[in-house]
């Protein structure tokens, strides 16, 4: 086991009489078909007999009114809010702290006399207290937190405000509820449940545990990149070594040092990056490709999940930026998507995530502290200079993935208590 003391061989299958599940994400659900951490762990659910119950944001860019969508097994309730995501923060702080209003009124409206067993609901928000709070005590329900964000601190950390601010006092009295109406809280890694109890000394060190990102492992074969047609509709070269970055394009990736190693790698010959993503930091990436225009490196606006899993079939090393100013760990879920395609990792990141000694640990990837721009191309030349290697660590990264970060195990973090 990836943590110590997890579960033993022989584990007992758990035997649990199917249950309602309520679970709050502002993530944007529009079908359980769709691949993600969230979807992959709600059919994991529907698989073991148990009826789900989804509550997900339509904000209002997309023009659709609250209501029901049935997909899969699963109810999913979508709620017309602001814009929460890729908006200016004045409308996504206003739209986060309505969140929980807003949610409330749907569920009594649609789903009042539904017995939830359980509440399940992620980070970010921190502003679903109302909720939870009111559903655990109509129904007696039990409450789990999967803690994918430690806010407000996060936001200090970036300098978004500072720890003196009403905002921070403001939000850390919500985190501080949040964590005391959970029955259990699921951290994504051991330094997260650490930091956790660290920094907040009234909660009780039982409830807190390891319930990391998870995926439905898929057959994912490497299309071979000699012959790839769309390597050349998008003229990437395959003749040299193909790093990938896909994800958000925000404060908490550090673009600044992305930017220094796509300009540090114009002086080499066998390697290319590819940027792909959006976010609020999107246009400052994209007026430095248009200044600078270099010939080592592409930047890709959000492709969709086809296109952009066919792409990374055609790469060779994924790489994670992380801004080296962060005091809580944060383990990026587009780790799991680089393993399912058997490709090392290359991480750039503060000292306080444990993803880089996990995967140094493990034999999968090579970390850096965000910043060291010499020690990290001398991670590309590592990577680059023998190819046999580079496929083993792939090899042990899909290993890894396999034992450690499949739905399997998120599913049984939160079922062995019932």
């Amino acid at each position: 086991e990836l943590y110590g003391g997890g579960e033993q061989d022989g584990l007992e299958k758990i035997l649990t009489a199917g249950m309602n599940i309520l679970f709050l994400t502002i993530s944007r659900i529009n079908g359980l078909e769709e691949r993600g951490i969230y979807t992959d762990l709600m059919r994991e659910f529907i698989r073991n007999g148990h009826a789900m119950y989804i509550v997900s944001p339509y904000e209002r860019r997309f023009h659709q009114s609250t209501g029901i969508i049935e997909s899969n097994g699963a109810k999913i309730l979508k709620v017309k809010t602001l814009n929460i995501q890729k908006t200016n923060i004045v409308e996504k702080g206003i739209g986060t702290l309505l969140l929980e209003s807003q949610y409330l009124h749907a569920i009594n409206k649609y789903w009042r006399d539904v017995k939830f067993d359980l509440i399940l609901y992620s980070t970010p928000p921190i502003t679903f207290n109302k909720v939870i709070q009111t559903l655990k005590k109509r129904w007696n329900a039990k409450t789990y937190l999967m803690l994918k964000d430690i806010f407000p601190q996060n936001a200090v950390d970036l300098e978004m405000f500072s720890k003196k601010s009403f905002l921070y006092r403001m939000f850390r009295s919500k985190e501080k509820r949040l964590y005391e109406l959970s029955d259990f809280i699921g951290c994504m890694s051991p330094a997260n449940c650490e930091y956790v109890l660290k920094h907040n000394p009234t909660v009780d060190a039982a409830k807190v545990e390891i319930c990391p990102n998870c995926v439905e492992l898929q057959e994912r074969p490497k299309e071979d990149k000699e012959q790839s047609r769309f390597l050349k509709e998008l003229n990437i070269p395959s003749s040299k070594k193909i790093f990938i970055y896909g994800g958000n394009l925000g404060k908490p990736q550090g673009i600044d040092f992305l930017l220094k190693v796509i300009e540090k790698n114009e002086k080499r010959k066998d390697s290319y990056f590819v940027i792909v993503g959006s976010g609020t930091e999107y246009m400052k990436v994209k007026l430095w490709f248009d200044t600078y225009l270099p010939q080592n490196a592409c930047l890709l606006a959000s492709l969709p999940k086809e296109k952009y899993d066919e792409l990374v079939s055609l790469c060779d090393v994924g790489l994670i930026f992380l801004d080296n100013r962060f005091t809580i760990p944060n383990f990026p879920s587009r780790l799991l998507s680089y393993l399912e395609y058997k490709m090392p990792i290359l991480m750039a990141t503060d000292v306080n995530t444990d993803i880089g000694r996990i995967a140094e640990e493990n034999g999968f990837g090579l970390w850096t502290e965000s910043g060291n721009i010499d020690t990290f191309m001398e991670m590309v030349e590592f990577m680059t200079e023998d190819e046999n290697r580079m496929r083993e660590m792939g090899e042990r990264g899909y290993t890894f993935l396999c034992e450690n970060y499949v739905v399997d195990k998120s599913y049984k973090a939160v079922m062995r208590h019932f």
